[in-house]
């Protein structure tokens, strides 16, 4: 069963989130630690919360693998990117680990 992992950048009085970074350097450093163990990857950036509304998030990265197991390996190997974080924002991210249903 596929499962997937959710990293979502909650905006916040004083939170920043540098987008050129996160794209140009941290997602390819996500493809090169952890991209054997990845089906997939969405990134999306927040425009909007609603109508006339502003976005509550900078961003959500949601990461698709084929199983547990897969996760499981790619975290293991995850520690250049984790530590990468602090080079794009200020925010410590909330993190959601689900099954994939649809």
């Amino acid at each position: 069963m596929a499962v997937s992992l959710q990293v979502i950048y909650p905006v916040s009085d004083g939170s920043t989130f540098d987008h050129a970074y996160y794209a140009d350097t941290h997602m390819p450093l996500v493809q090169e630690h952890m991209g054997p163990h990845i089906d997939r990857v969405l990134v999306t950036k927040g425009l909007a919360g609603g109508p006339d509304q502003p976005a509550g998030f900078h961003a959500v990265a949601t990461i698709v693998f084929a199983d547990r197991e897969a996760m499981g390996a790619a975290m293991k190997v995850s520690g250049p990117v984790m530590a990468d974080v602090a080079n794009f924002t200020n925010i410590q991210p909330q993190v959601l680990i689900g099954e994939v249903i649809a």
